[in-house]
């Protein structure tokens, strides 16, 4: 009978041994189903992103002229793809009270790598020690100017560093360099959606510090780039005229069917004795053309090498903190440019004409060399979900669509700033409800 009852009492012990190896075993098992769930989740996520990407980048490559921005007529808000969704949320927003979904035009912003000092001056929020240290961030002298930096300030620091002395690759690059901050780069927006969220709303309690006035400061990140780069179509377009050229038979010949006889004389020794022009809206504020004249003739005009190819601002997409920056522009100035601007329809945007109607002529001349009504590089802002709502990816891409395929030359990870739209999109999406979707149309 004792031998009997050891023998159940051990058995009795490894059945509860195999009992918790079981249990012990099966919630490996359920951690590794979640984990591989997950993982397949993510997976998901991003290749929809890089889905999306492809999309923006047949939009970019289909631009021919017409439009102010690419895909324009598409929607980019909870687009099915796969087994998920993505958005394209664009840095269009001018009151910054979002979201706005879209891909973005890099010409809208003040290029750093080009601007001039006051240019960048004018950026909102911006401050003299570091308007005049990106300047010398970017230039190739040795010499510093007042308030910047070389490297002798970069190789106190710790750890130190050489001053680049080279072109920014990219706007956070902008961090390096002294009198940088957060805040003067980001503002309030620190996950870089556009929205104030609650987190941006209330004062210190939250990353990051805010002012609690209810209006997102978006910093400067909004307003500048580093890609806007033109393609210097003279020379590449049989059709252009070069007004700074010393052959002036093209631009007579052009100009003769279109301006009156008893008028084109002198108008061509005005601009002959203008050259060299800085731009065609520089060329139509002095050589006394009328707005129809050069309205038709405006699109087949060039300054060859004297015109800017890196920087250009584009006016039709340009916030108006941006055109506030542009030389010789007031705030009436820039009111007036914008009002102008909203009348009219999209197509009598894409020529350059237009600006000539609402602005004085001497504004033209100054400004116009930093003027464009066409873009070539673009961004997207690109945020893709699993449809289980268990992973999303987020990326910003740039693309220069001065070749054909379009050139993807940054794909920026940035999905550890967090989810930047409405967390119940996540919240839906875990419960099987899927977001309030628009199919492309």
């Amino acid at each position: 009978m004792r031998s009997g009852g050891m023998v159940l009492i051990v058995a009795l012990w490894i059945l509860l041994a195999l009992a918790g190896t079981v249990l012990v075993f099966g919630r490996s098992m359920r951690v590794e189903l979640l984990v591989s769930a997950n993982g397949l989740a993510s997976l998901k996520a991003e290749w929809i992103a890089r889905g999306a990407l492809q999309l923006v980048v047949s939009q970019v490559d289909s631009m021919d002229g017409d439009s102010i921005l690419p895909g324009g007529d598409l929607t980019w808000e909870a687009v099915p793809l796969g087994e998920g969704y993505f958005w394209v949320i664009s840095r269009g927003n001018e009151e910054g009270s979002g979201p706005v979904f879209g891909i973005t035009d890099e010409s809208a912003g003040i290029n750093l790598n080009s601007a001039t000092p006051e240019m960048i001056y004018m950026l909102p929020g911006m401050t003299d020690e570091l308007a005049a240290s990106i300047i010398d961030w970017r230039s190739s002298s040795e010499e510093s100017t007042p308030g910047g930096a070389k490297s002798e300030y970069y190789l106190l620091l710790s750890p130190p560093y050489q001053c680049k002395s080279g072109p920014l690759e990219t706007v956070e690059e902008v961090l390096l360099i002294k009198g940088a901050s957060m805040d003067i780069l980001f503002g309030e927006d620190g996950n870089r959606n556009g929205i104030l969220d609650p987190n941006e709303n209330d004062g210190s309690e939250t990353a990051p510090p805010d002012n609690m006035d209810g209006i997102l400061d978006r910093g400067i990140y909004d307003f500048v780039t580093v890609y806007s780069n033109h393609a210097n179509v003279s020379g590449q377009n049989e059709d252009m005229v070069n007004v700074n050229g010393s052959d002036q038979a093209g631009l007579r010949e052009l100009m003769g069917g279109i301006v009156d006889s008893a008028r084109l004389s002198t108008i061509m020794n005005l601009a002959r004795r203008g050259r060299p022009f800085q731009s065609v809206l520089d060329f139509y504020a002095r050589t006394g053309l009328s707005m129809d004249e050069f309205e038709r003739i405006a699109p087949n005009l060039t300054v060859g090498s004297r015109g800017r190819t890196l920087g250009l601002v584009n006016v039709n997409t340009a916030p108006r903190e941006v055109l506030l920056c542009l030389p010789g522009l007031d705030e009436a100035d820039v009111d007036t440019l914008m009002d102008y601007r909203a009348s009219m329809d999209l197509t009598g945007r894409t020529n350059i004409s237009w600006v000539a109607g609402a602005l004085p002529l001497d504004k033209l001349s100054e400004a116009g060399g930093w003027m464009t009504a066409r873009s070539y590089q673009f961004s997207a802002d690109i945020v893709a979900v699993s449809g289980d709502g268990k992973a999303f990816r987020r990326y910003r891409a740039v693309i220069d669509g001065r070749s054909s395929p379009p050139l993807v030359i940054s794909f920026q990870d940035i999905t550890g700033l967090g989810w930047p739209l409405d967390s119940g999109i996540i919240s839906n999406l875990k419960k099987g409800i899927a977001p309030g979707s628009a199919l492309i149309n």
